[in-house]
């Protein structure tokens, strides 16, 4: 602990984002950087506690508490106040292969469960992770993680989301012949076209993916098992499997209209779109110049708000069928729980600067569809909520009479989560499923019905952060590692 009274000298400082009108214009990151004296600074408020809850990573309320991966933060934000970036770095690697993945786009559990944040702003653990890895990146430092020796045991890793490229990672560093197969064209699943450029700029992506590439993993891309690439083949050519496909059904809204055109799950959105930007041409849903709804509270939703502010779009709103966050915790959501607290978002701050609010309408719920005589949604009938319980004793929402409106809508983007994994491998490689879809594997073993088969990420646990699916792919690749080998070395 560098600085014993950090904690009390130094408030929270986080670098000015670039303008909210000005980086409309473009697709870059918009996060600045601030001056390594005052980051040293922010690491010196890092109390190195008794217990640090920071990364204990674990699950209060349904909700991550702590760091899923256990990164050892007091480490390194010491070392980071002493100006040790190298040796930061380092502490930072040993527990997460992939820093500037959750630098960027991890929602920072680690900070929600801060034992400063208890009754100071908590220290910004997540602008410093970042700040360690970009440094790394810049001077050359990031390693190339090349095992010693190979054991002769191949490995098929299917998925190239964050699960699939930590399992893939650590399985190559325990000497493992690992191949990559993803069915899009460009490796990376949901961090290439699930997060928009401006959260996470795809250079940065496959920056990583060479780096792995020159330490001996293979990618194919256009390669999905069961359709283009048989199943049977995979089980013959490979000594173990390891599935990372992600929770890929997006949850639907079946009312009256749901047909009409204009009407779109968020990931066609987001996806068409990055394959626009990324190839500087290309068919995409464009929502310039027209009155674009959100259906949907989360991540997804706001990658779709700042996606239509970007394109020009007329108006904005989004439907969020919870109530409004309180603006501190409520008493139900003590520390170090994840705060369920009112914030702005990205998407949200830019709507805000070029419409005069927040674009989210808190309980409301969509009723219906409205389109005119060609086909083409022009409205959404909406109407306010109230939650009660049935005869059961579950929470439900209930419509209030009377408050029934029509607001006007050219695109409608569905943003309300995923099912869980598509259906196909399942049924080529007859894995078991839980009632909720995702392929049935327990938590810390991750193997599945078939043996050598192992499962990890959104496709086992269900829809989840980046931090939990780099947890899970490190930890499939163990238990496949010790499944091939009969122990493993890998943490």
């Amino acid at each position: 602990m560098g600085k014993p009274t950090g904690f009390m000298e130094f408030k929270r400082e986080l670098p000015q984002d670039q303008p909210e009108l000005e980086r409309l214009k473009n697709w870059n990151e918009f996060h600045r950087h601030l001056p390594e004296e005052k980051l040293k600074l922010q690491g010196a408020r890092c109390m190195d506690c008794g217990v640090p809850f920071c990364h204990v990573g674990t699950l209060l309320a349904g909700m991550a508490s702590g760091c899923p991966i256990n990164n050892l933060i007091p480490e390194w934000n010491d070392l980071v106040y002493r100006g040790l970036w190298y040796e930061a770095l380092e502490r930072l690697l040993k527990t997460n292969n992939f820093p500037e993945f959750t630098g960027r786009v991890c929602p920072a559990p680690c900070e929600g469960s801060c034992v400063l944040g208890i009754n100071e702003p908590p220290v910004t653990i997540k602008q410093i992770e970042c700040e360690i890895i970009d440094r790394a990146w810049e001077k050359g430092w990031v390693p190339i993680p090349a095992p010693a020796k190979r054991t002769g045991k191949k490995v098929a890793v299917v998925g190239s989301g964050p699960a699939g490229l930590a399992a893939a990672e650590q399985l190559n560093l325990a000497g493992h012949t690992v191949t990559v197969f993803e069915r899009a064209d460009r490796v990376g699943g949901l961090l290439m076209y699930g997060i928009p450029n401006m959260k996470l700029d795809k250079k940065v992506v496959t920056r990583r993916v060479e780096l792995m590439e020159k330490a001996g993993v293979k990618f194919v891309t256009n390669a999905e098992v069961g359709k283009t690439l048989p199943a049977e083949k995979l089980r013959k050519d490979f000594d173990g499997i390891v599935l990372c496909t992600g929770a890929t059904q997006p949850r639907d809204l079946g009312i009256e209209g749901r047909n009409l055109k204009g009407v779109h799950f968020a990931m066609e959105f987001l996806t068409a779109n990055t394959k626009r930007v990324l190839n500087g041409s290309g068919d995409f849903i464009s929502a310039e110049g027209k009155d674009v709804v959100v259906i949907g509270g989360g991540d997804t939703g706001t990658d779709c708000v700042g996606t239509s502010m970007r394109h020009g779009c007329k108006s904005l709103a989004q439907l969020e069928i919870l109530p409004k966050p309180p603006t501190t915790r409520a008493a139900d959501n003590p520390w170090p729980q994840w705060p369920k607290v009112y914030k702005l978002d990205y998407g949200q701050e830019e709507a805000a600067a070029k419409f005069g609010a927040d674009p989210r309408q808190y309980l409301v719920t969509a009723k219906r569809f409205v389109g005119d005589e060609h086909g083409q949604v022009k409205g959404i009938e909406i109407v306010n909520i109230e939650w009660g319980k049935d005869d059961k004793g579950r929470f439900i929402p209930k419509n209030i009479a009377g408050s029934e409106r029509v607001i006007p809508a050219q695109l409608v983007l569905l943003a309300m989560g995923f099912l869980g994994p598509e259906d196909t491998i399942a049924k080529a490689l007859k894995l078991e499923c839980d009632p909720r879809s995702n392929f049935k594997a327990e938590h810390g073993n991750f193997s599945t019905n078939v043996p050598g088969v192992f499962a990890a990420g959104d496709c086992r646990r269900g829809q989840s952060l980046v931090v939990w699916a780099i947890n899970e792919g490190r930890g499939a690749a163990r238990e496949c590692d010790r499944w091939l080998m009969g122990s493993t070395d890998l943490p």
